[in-house]
C-alpha cells in the first residue's frame, strides 16, 4: 500500500474539506495512479486507477507527478493530453482542472486535482486561479506532512518492535534504569534470573534486587564498567552470582540512566566449557546413557546421519533433542557446512518468514536498504534445525513445505527463486499428530518433516541412565567450581533414582549444580539438594508390583498432571498452558482430566 493509502482517512477528509470550502469537486491519485479519495463523481471510483496507470504516457497526473509542479488546464475538451477516460466514464466530461503534486521532502506521493464538471465550478477555477494554486498547494502540503508523520510512527513501531525481538533473543538479562535507579524496561531473561515477573519488577528500584550495584555509581559518574564479577542475596537462601557490563544512557551531555547487561556465572563457565570441547559441535560420544532405550535411539540416529532424509526428533522438554540434531550433523557429510538452528517459538510470527527467507531490499518499512538473507539460505550446504516446529504458524507451513519439495524459496518481497540444498531436521515436545486432529498443522507437512522419526525417550523412562547423569555432571561441575566433591549420599541417590524427572535431563542438571553451590562437606547430602526433589520423590505411586502397566501409568498421569494444574493453577496459568507444557493439545488435556477423574 502507498503512504497515502496507509492514511486514507485523513485524505478523504481532505477531499470533503476543500469541496465545501470551495465547490468544486476533488481527486487525489496516490504515485501509482490509484484514486484513494474523491469527492462527487470520484467518491465512487476510490480504489480505481486513473490514465490507465501509465506513469509514462503524458496525461495530466502523470505530467504532475513527473514534474513535481503545478499543473493547469482551462479548456479539459480542447486538451489532448488532458487524461484517457476512466472506467465508466465514458467520454471525457470535466471542463477545468488544477492539480498539484503531494510531497513529503523530495519524495511526490500523489496529486490533488480540483476539478470544474460544469460552468459555474470552471468559473471558480478560472476566476480564482491564482488564489486557488495557493489554498491547494497548502492542503499538498498538509497531506505531505500527515503521511510523513505516519511513516516515521511505522518506522518507529518495526524498531520498536525490532529491539524488543534483539532484546528478548538475547542470552543475557538486560535491565534499564533512570537517573533515579528505578527500572523501566528488562527482558525475559534477566526477569528469570531475578526470579521475577517482569511486570513486578517494572517502576521498583534496583536495589531490590541487586543491592548496592555499582551500576548505581554510573548515574553519578558515568564510568562505565565491562564484565565485572557481582554478588547479591536474592530471598532468604538464594544467591546470584553473575557477570555485570553497565553502560550510561546519556542525551544532550547528561546521564539520564543506565544500561545494566547481565548473565549467571555458571552458564558464563558453562560456555566456556563448551567452546573448549569443540565450539559447540555434539558428537553421539556426548549422547550419554546406557539404558536400552537411549542406544537405540543413538543407533538409529547414527544410521540417519548418513544421509540426508528430513528428520522428525520428537521428546520433552530437556530430552536433549537438539543435541542429537548436531550430533547427525556433525556426524555427516554436510559437517563442514553451516549448522543453523531457528527456534520458531521464539520469534515473534510477524518476523519469522523473513528470519527464515530472508527480505529484499524496501520489503517494507524500516527494511535494510541492502535486503537480508534468511536462515535457510544461510544453511545452504548444511543443516537447518527448526526446532519447536508445532509452534509454526500455519500460513508458514506451506512455504516450508515448498522448500522441501522443491529445494527453492523467494524472500519476501522478492520474486526470484532462490535455490537451496540443506537439510532439515526439525524437533518438537508436542503431538503433532493430534495437532493434525485439531487442525493446528498441516498433515502434508508432517510426513515430508517425519521421513526419519527419532524418539528421544525421556528420563523416568531411562531410570538406569540417572547414576551416569549423577556422575557426569558432578565431575562437570567439580571442573567448573573448582571443588572436590566425591559423591551423594545413599538417600540422596535413592531420591534421585524415585524422582520423576518433569524437566528430564536438563533439570537433573540443574540439580546437581545447586547440589554443588551449597554442599559444604564432600558428599552431598539430602540438606544439599533441591527440595521439590524430596517432595517429588515421595509422591511417586507406591505398591506397584502387583499392579498391571495400565493401572500404574494412569496413576502416575493422574498424580503427575493433577499436580501440575494444580501448581501452575496456583501461579496463575490456565489449563491451556498447561496442555502446552505437556505437549498435548487442549482437547487431550480436557479428556485426560474425564477419563482419570482428575479434580
Amino acid at each position: 500500500m502507498s503512504l497515502l493509502g496507509d492514511i486514507s482517512t485523513s485524505v478523504q477528509q481532505v477531499a470533503e474539506a476543500i469541496r465545501l470550502a470551495v465547490g468544486v469537486e476533488v481527486e487525489i491519485v496516490d504515485d501509482s495512479l490509484c484514486i484513494v479519495g474523491g469527492t462527487g463523481f470520484y467518491k465512487d471510483k476510490i480504489g480505481e486507477t486513473e490514465e490507465e496507470g501509465d506513469l509514462e504516457g503524458g496525461f495530466l497526473y502523470a505530467r504532475t507527478l513527473n514534474s513535481g509542479t503545478t499543473q493547469y488546464v482551462e479548456d479539459a475538451a480542447a486538451d489532448e493530453n488532458y487524461t484517457l477516460p476512466g472506467p465508466g466514464y465514458g467520454s471525457i466530461m470535466e471542463l477545468a482542472e488544477i492539480c498539484t503534486p503531494i510531497k513529503n521532502e523530495n519524495d511526490i506521493l500523489g496529486v490533488i486535482g480540483l476539478v470544474a464538471f460544469d460552468e459555474k465550478q470552471k468559473h471558480i477555477l478560472l476566476d480564482k486561479k491564482r488564489s486557488m494554486v495557493g489554498f491547494v498547494e497548502k492542503m499538498a502540503d498538509l497531506l505531505g506532512a500527515k503521511a510523513g508523520q505516519q511513516e516515521a510512527l511505522q518506522a518507529m513501531e518495526i524498531s520498536e518492535k525490532e529491539l524488543s525481538t534483539i532484546l528478548e533473543t538475547l542470552h543475557e538479562g538486560v535491565v534499564a534504569i533512570d537517573k533515579g535507579g528505578y527500572i523501566t524496561n528488562c527482558n525475559t531473561t534477566a526477569a528469570e534470573l531475578l526470579s521475577a515477573e517482569r511486570k513486578d519488577i517494572i517502576g521498583e528500584h534496583i536495589n531490590r534486587y541487586m543491592l548496592g550495584a555499582p551500576a548505581l555509581e554510573v548515574l553519578k559518574t558515568g564510568k562505565e564498567y565491562t564484565e565485572s564479577e557481582e554478588l547479591y542475596k536474592v530471598g532468604r537462601d538464594r544467591r546470584l552470582h553473575i557477570i555485570v557490563t553497565a553502560k550510561a544512557l546519556v542525551s544532550e551531555g547528561e546521564i539520564q540512566g543506565a544500561v545494566i547487561s547481565f548473565r549467571d556465572i555458571e552458564e558464563a563457565r558453562k560456555l566456556a566449557y563448551t567452546m573448549q570441547r569443540g565450539k559447540g559441535k555434539n558428537t553421539f560420544d556426548d549422547i550419554i546413557g546406557n539404558s536400552s532405550r537411549i542406544i537405540a535411539a543413538k543407533n538409529q540416529a547414527i544410521i540417519t546421519a548418513r544421509g540426508d532424509s528430513t528428520v522428525l526428533i520428537t521428546g520433552e522438554s530437556g530430552t536433549g533433542k537438539e543435541m542429537f540434531a548436531k550430533a547427525i550433523h556433525y556426524s555427516g557429510s554436510r559437517s563442514g557446512k553451516p549448522f543453523i538452528t531457528v527456534n520458531c517459538g521464539a520469534i515473534p510470527e510477524n518476523l519469522l518468514e523473513s528470519e527464515l527467507f530472508g527480505y529484499e531490499k524496501g520489503a517494507f518499512t524500516g527494511a535494510s536498504e541492502t535486503g537480508s538473507q534468511g536462515k535457510f539460505q544461510a544453511a545452504d550446504g548444511g543443516t537447518i534445525f527448526l526446532d519447536e516446529i508445532g509452534d509454526m504458524p500455519m500460513q508458514l507451513q506451506v512455504k516450508i513445505l515448498h522448500v522441501l519439495q522443491n529445494k527453492r524459496f523467494q524472500r519476501v518481497g522478492g520474486n526470484k527463486d532462490i535455490m537451496v540444498d540443506v537439510r532439515v531436521i526439525s524437533a518438537t515436545n508436542r503431538n503433532l499428530e493430534e495437532m493434525i486432529k485439531e487442525g493446528e498443522f498441516r498433515e502434508d507437512l508432517y510426513y515430508r518433516l517425519s521421513v526419519i522419526p527419532i524418539d528421544i525417550p525421556p528420563l523416568r523412562a531411562r531410570r538406569e541412565d540417572i547414576p551416569v547423569f549423577m556422575e557426569y555432571f558432578l565431575n562437570k561441575y567439580n571442573g567448573f567450581m573448582n571443588r572436590k566433591l566425591k559423591g551423594f549420599s545413599d538417600e540422596v541417590r535413592r531420591v534421585y533414582e524415585n524422582y520423576s524427572w518433569p524437566g528430564n535431563v536438563r533439570e537433573l542438571e540443574n540439580a546437581i549444580e545447586y547440589s554443588t553451590n551449597m554442599t559444604q562437606g564432600d558428599i552431598i547430602g539430602m540438606s544439599d539438594i533441591p527440595q521439590r526433589l524430596v517432595k517429588g520423590s515421595e509422591d511417586m505411586p507406591k505398591g506397584t508390583e502387583n499392579r498391571t502397566l495400565a493401572d500404574v501409568v494412569s496413576e502416575y498421569e493422574r498424580s503427575y498432571i493433577g499436580g501440575l494444574i494444580a501448581k501452575r493453577e496456583k501461579a496463575g496459568l490456565s489449563k491451556e498452558d498447561v496442555a502446552k507444557e505437556l505437549g498435548i493439545s487442549r482437547a487431550t488435556l480436557y479428556r485426560k482430566i474425564s477419563d482419570l477423574g482428575i479434580k
